[in-house]
């Protein structure tokens, strides 16, 4: 059977070799890959809606309120398959893309291709505070990177039909097919030229026309917008967007603050059972928080907030507005703990549907305050529930022009672009400045693995160092005489440069030809002086297990040096050589832009 399978992959290998030109075969792919991409989104939301539907109709949401203990067995069913079943750590969805662009030439594993839509429904079904969009781009990515392999793609299409595979999910999943090119754009910094263009266009139809077959026109977020932009309200847009600028910080700060507080937990279970509690405790006084969150959007823009809040032990109280104002803000502050309590406690999930939850809240919290505040002024609140949506989705993603043409389509016009675009802006320029990495970049950025715009720095990130180390040179001791060192060592290397270390294979100092070029042709120096006499420090050392490929060539451009030493572990390891790493940066270079 499977000598059956491989002829039949061989012969469709060569008519296509014969029939097909490289550039038609990519389109051909691209609709492939976005058609497979907006199925497993389907897949994902159905999966997940049956779930959420199985639990409503039983006692969970009775009148014993038992919904807050619900995240724990979720969490408890994630952690049995992963630890049995997937047996490989669930990395985040769109860092774990990242990653495998610019360090795996966009290769991926089979089990990233159905371990998403596993877990994804399990944490957010069952009540975890995290996203679909996520898992949903990491799966469709996965289809495409072993699609690509299956049909002998190369590194650099490859890459392309991953960015192909996110907004064919995207497109798939809010029904928004410019954004879904955008977010492509934007967030895996893809050139943006014609030959990338049409198969991103091609992608997204394609998902979008799955989504349509399956879910009909129904859509996460039914709204239309019904009040126009006012000229006058547009200092409140400004305020908007610093205050989105501010709660976007905060969402990453503290995301990352709550990831290392579980740290200290090493075993899974402990940080299960903890963050299990903490999301229960969260959801008992918070309600909306239980999920993604696509409900607590849609009341609110229909100006529902009662609906929006649900049962809370504050609901004697709900007929003063600012009880609703505060539990609102509660919900735009917990939300980005909920979310990343999950996380931390084994949840699978995405960030970008809580960050709009967090917006959405944000920005009808400032209404309100707005609107009663006394003053004689009114603004929509709808209007700005959208808005602050766009201003925490550029904030906290970094994709200010993902956020603009997002909220635009899922409301089915581009009235409010004008706000959208200050917003958006104002909470991009502030929250970059003062967050240089977004919450999918920080960790790539800090290991040198971060692809961007920057066509030098991709790639420098795609580069490995152990592809520039060279290993071929005699070590020397300090105490060798210099007789020993000719016969023993320089007669027998092709290199003009000795490492010298002691016993511990600890690098002390390096010795070059020139340094013993005077003395080498007199013999009665041989037994008077050593190694030590002619030794001096390496100008820089790079370190192996912490220096990225930026670094290294940074070292190299301030020392002025040729040759520098690795040091691995502490011990001496091989040097780089100049010369050898432009020649691997230029080779790089050239295959990155073919």
């Amino acid at each position: 059977m499977a000598g059956r399978y491989a002829d039949l992959i061989t012969k469709l290998h060569k008519w296509r070799y014969r029939n097909v030109s490289s550039k038609r075969f990519i389109y051909v792919m691209s609709i492939a890959v976005g058609l497979l991409a907006g199925l497993a989104s389907v897949t994902l939301k159905n999966l997940t809606y049956f779930i959420e539907a199985s639990l409503e109709r039983g006692i969970i949401f009775s009148d014993n309120q038992l919904y807050f203990i619900i995240p724990i067995i979720g969490l408890t069913l994630v952690y049995l398959y992963v630890k049995y079943v997937h047996k490989e750590r669930m990395d985040h969805a769109v860092s774990s893309i990242l990653y495998a662009l610019s360090r795996k030439r966009g290769i991926m594993s089979l089990k990233q291709i159905y371990g998403p839509l596993i877990t994804a429904p399990l944490t957010v079904g069952f009540g975890g505070s995290v996203g679909l969009l996520g898992p949903a781009v990491a799966t469709g990515a996965a289809i495409s990177s072993n699609f690509g392999r299956l049909f002998h793609v190369n590194a650099n299409n490859r890459s392309l039909l991953i960015a192909c595979a996110s907004a064919g999910a995207i497109a798939s999943i809010f029904q928004s097919p410019i954004a879904a090119i955008i977010f492509a754009v934007e967030i895996f910094s893809l050139d943006l030229t014609m030959l990338s263009l049409l198969p991103l266009i091609l992608a997204s139809i394609s998902g979008i026309l799955t989504s349509y077959f399956f879910l009909g026109e129904e859509t996460l977020i039914n709204f239309n917008i019904q009040d126009s932009f006012q000229v006058k309200d547009t200092l409140f847009y400004v305020v908007l967007g610093v205050g989105t600028a501010v709660a976007s910080i905060y969402f990453t700060k503290m995301y990352f603050g709550i990831l290392r507080l579980f740290r200290p937990f090493k075993s899974p279970k402990y940080r299960l059972l903890i963050g299990g509690i903490a999301i229960g405790i969260m959801l008992y006084f918070i309600p909306p928080l239980y999920g993604e969150g696509f409900g607590f959007i849609n009341d609110l823009l229909l100006g529902d907030h009662v609906k929006a809040l649900g049962t809370t032990p504050f609901d004697a109280y709900m007929e003063n507005i600012w009880v609703v104002i505060a539990l609102l803000f509660g919900i735009t502050i917990f939300k980005a703990v909920a979310m990343t309590t999950t996380f931390a406690a084994g949840g699978v999930g995405g960030i970008f549907i809580p960050t709009m939850v967090m917006g959405s809240s944000l920005g009808h919290v400032v209404a309100k305050v707005i609107n009663n505040s006394g003053l004689g002024f009114y603004v929509s609140e709808s209007n700005f529930t959208l808005i602050g949506m766009a201003g925490l989705i550029a904030g906290v993603l970094h994709a200010p022009l993902t956020a603009i043409f997002l909220i635009a389509e899922i409301t089915g016009g581009y009235d409010l672009f004008v706000p959208l675009m200050i917003t958006a802006a104002i909470s991009y320029l502030i929250s970059k400045n003062a967050v240089e990495h977004n919450i999918y970049t920080r960790e790539l950025a800090k290991i040198g693995a971060l692809i961007t715009h920057d066509k030098d720095q991709t790639v420098l990130s795609m580069m490995e160092i152990d592809d520039v180390i060279e290993r071929n040179f005699k070590e020397v001791r300090q105490e060798m005489t210099l007789g020993e060192m000719l016969h023993d060592t320089v007669a027998k290397s092709a290199r003009n440069i000795f490492p010298v270390v002691n016993h511990e294979k600890n690098l002390i100092g390096i010795v070059h030809l020139d340094d013993i070029r005077a003395v080498m042709f007199d013999s009665s120096m041989y037994d008077k002086v050593t190694v030590g006499s002619f030794m001096h420090t390496a100008p820089e050392h790079i370190f192996y297990e912490s220096d990225s490929m930026k670094k290294v060539m940074q070292k190299f451009q301030d020392s002025g040096a040729w040759n520098l030493p690795v040091i691995r572990g502490g011990k001496y390891y091989g040097f780089i050589s100049r010369s050898k790493l432009l020649t691997s940066y230029r080779r790089k270079l050239i295959n990155f832009s073919v």
